[in-house]
This record gives C-alpha cells, structure tokens and sequence, in this order.
C-alpha cells in the first residue's frame, strides 16, 4: 500500500517567493527568493486575515481530515503536513526523489513509492507546489542529461492530487480543478490517489522563474471597473498580435481557459491543457465609420496559438492575474510551453 503525504500550505496566496513574503507560507521570512510579494490567509468563511491569524490555527480542515481517513481505512499510511516556508514544502517533496543517478541529478522517483495530495484554497497554492517541484527537478541547462525529452528543461514531474477545500468553487469561480473535472470530495479525491491514473498536462514555464497552471490574464480597470487601454509588444512564435504602438484592453495567456472570457468578450477561443500549445489573445479597442459616418468603437480579438509567447509592456507597468496571484509587469516576459510536464491523479 501506499503512502500519502497530505500538504496544506499555511497562506492562501502564491508569490513570486514561493508561499509568501520572503519565502515564507505564513508571514516570516525564511528563504531570501527576489521579487516576492506578500501573502495572506484564509479562513473558513473565504476571507483574507492578516498571516497573525492564520498561523494562529494548527487544526487541520474538515476536508483534510474526511480525506485522511478515507486513505487510512483504504490501509495506506498517511502523513499530513502544513507547511510554511519552501524550505517546509522541499521537505515533503523531497519523499518524492527516485534512486541517486549516476550524473547526480535529482529526479522524481519513477516507482512513486510516495504519493502527494495538496489541499488547496487556491490556484495560487497549487502553483506554490508545482514551483518548487520545477526548481528540485528542473536541471541547470549545462547539465540537461541526455534521457531529457527535446521539446523540455525538465523530467516528468510526480503526479499531484488536488483536494479542493471549498466545494463551492466548483460552481461559478471555475478554479482549476472544476476546469479539469477532478474530484472534490475527499472521500473522491482519496480513490483517485489509490486507485487512477496520471493525467498528463502541460505547464506553462517563464523567465521570471515562475510557473503558470491555468493562464494569465494582464491588464487593468479603473475604480468604475472600466478598463484601462496600455501598450505592449505581444508576440507568439513568430506571429505578432501587436506592435506595441496601438492600445490595448486585455492579453490573456492560456494554458486551460480560467481567463477564456473578460465580461461578456470571448478571449481565448479553445484552450487545452493538453495539446502542447498555449493560446493567446488581445482584445484591441479600433475605431470604426458607420454608413453615415459616425465613429464607434469596436473591440478587436486577435488570437494565435504556439509553443512560446513574449510580452514586452511599453508602459511603467502593467498589473495582471496568473492563476489568480496579483503582480505587475515592468520588464519583458517570456511564457514557454512543457508538453505534459506535470500530472493529476485521475479516475
């Protein structure tokens, strides 16, 4: 039988840092990682509190527990942890390490003697996972070994399962699990460890040393919630959505379709998690003459599909979403494809 490592990350947002400032899961910083941003918790009711509150609690969700004891009476061995810190998340992950390799790599052990379930309040906590399970496995490109697929910097990663712990996103919020169909009840989410199959998908990579599940959405609104017009150089492959010189509305980058539509606007046309390719759109405001000659705007979708996208704001900076976590684009950013580079335990 199995073991099952049952993680809980003690923030609920993901940041640059990993769990959230400086590194840390639930407010002290542990690991000096640059760029980080600061994250909070949650509650049961869903609602942000300061980290104070939220390492005030050991006890674990009710979910957690259903699932803990679904995996017991299943006779696998069960070990719940919270962590706070990367250094915390490595820990665990480091269950997953296969045999020494004769080049010293670290690489995720083929056999999956250890299997993960992550308890998530948020895309943004499972992307804290799949981050540092990229920087323990992805190897430094001097030393890429030659059993690598051509098309990826980085090995299979282990399978995850995701134990969603508020049912209720399943319904109009559309996180990641209720795009992919996977199981929210623990009970459910226990027999998908014991009992399925790895569901390959791809992931997204970018220069910023991140990585991206769902998708990304940049752009802003005023306080009226009208949105803003910026300007960026956006580029797939080698097809260019935009120049730079003409104002845009949204860009949305899609690995699944969390950022299909903005409003009542189609963005992303057909999004797949699966297919090898992201999808990308921006949504152009262009002024148009009516037979009588009066102007109207009209917005403008322009879409490709690749292996790669560049983004290049020529604005100080430009806020956006990436599967859910808030940050601000100021520099040229790059998004590359990993064809079935992480996985999901699947009925």
């Amino acid at each position: 039988m199995y073991d099952v490592v049952l993680l809980t990350l003690g923030s609920e947002r993901d940041a640059a840092g990993g769990c959230g400032s400086g590194g840390a899961c639930c407010g002290g910083a542990t690991e000096a990682d640059p760029a980080t941003v600061a994250g909070g918790t949650t509650g049961d009711d869903g609602g942000a509190h300061g980290d104070a509150d939220g390492c005030a609690s050991e006890r674990p969700r009710v979910p957690v527990l259903a699932c803990a004891d679904a995996l017991t009476a299943r006779g696998a061995r069960v070990q719940m942890v919270t962590a706070r810190s990367n250094t915390e998340i490595d820990e665990v992950l480091a269950q997953l390490d296969g045999p020494p390799r004769p080049d010293g790599l670290t690489w995720p052990d083929p056999d999956g003697k250890t299997r993960l379930v992550v308890a998530t309040a948020s895309d943004g906590q499972l992307r804290a996972v799949l981050r540092r399970l990229v920087r323990r496995y992805a190897p430094a490109p001097s030393r890429r070994p030659a059993d690598l697929p051509a098309d990826r910097t980085l090995p299979d990663l282990p399978p995850v399962a995701v134990l969603p712990l508020d049912p209720a996103r399943g319904g109009t919020q559309r996180d990641l699990a209720a795009q992919l169909g996977l199981p929210r009840d623990p009970a459910a989410v226990a027999a998908a460890v014991l009992d399925g199959t790895p569901r390959r998908l791809d992931l997204l990579r970018n220069d910023g040393g991140s990585v991206t599940l769902d998708g990304a959405l940049l752009g802003a609104a005023d306080d009226a919630g009208r949105p803003l017009h910026w300007r960026a150089r956006v580029e797939v492959d080698d097809t260019i959505l935009t120049d730079g010189d003409e104002p845009l509305l949204a860009c949305a980058i899609g690995n699944a379709g969390g950022y299909a539509t903005l409003d009542d606007v189609t963005l992303l046309a057909a999004p797949d998690p699966a297919d090898g390719q992201v999808e990308v759109a921006v949504a152009v405001p262009v002024v148009v003459r009516s037979a009588l000659g009066r102007k109207r705007v009209r917005l403008e979708v322009r879409r490709a599909r690749g292996r790669a996208v560049a983004v290049l704001p020529r604005e100080e900076k430009v806020p956006y979403l990436d599967d859910g976590v808030e940050g601000e684009l100021t520099r040229k950013r790059s998004w590359w494809i990993e064809p079935g580079a992480w996985a999901v335990w699947s009925i």
